[in-house]
């Protein structure tokens, strides 16, 4: 009795042709300074979060799925936006708090 054959490997599984998805490094350092952006409350931490993750998001939707890390530059987006909203406030608190103790 003899056996058919097995079946080729399902696409994508190795071999030739096949090409590893890639996590955007741009997303990664988003993320990286969007949480250094909310820990010591560093504007200069958000700011490059904000443009790294936006950056990140549209070469990751223009990979075509070749790139992951979607996550990563949105969160890293959001944090950076936090932490400058933030930065803001307490140097706003900082200043009004420092009017009334002078007048």
């Amino acid at each position: 009795m003899s056996y058919p054959p097995p079946p080729p490997p399902p696409p994508g599984a190795g071999g030739y042709g096949y090409v590893a998805q890639q996590t955007n490094k741009k997303a990664v350092w988003a993320l990286v300074l969007g949480i250094l952006s909310i820990v010591p409350c560093s504007i200069f931490a958000g700011i490059p979060a904000i443009i790294l993750g936006s950056m990140a998001r549209s070469e990751i939707d223009a990979s075509g799925g070749l790139q992951s890390g979607r996550g990563m530059a949105v969160s890293g987006l959001v944090l950076g936006i936090v932490g400058v909203v933030l930065c803001i406030l307490w140097v706003v608190l900082e200043f009004s708090v420092g009017i009334f103790r002078v007048g």
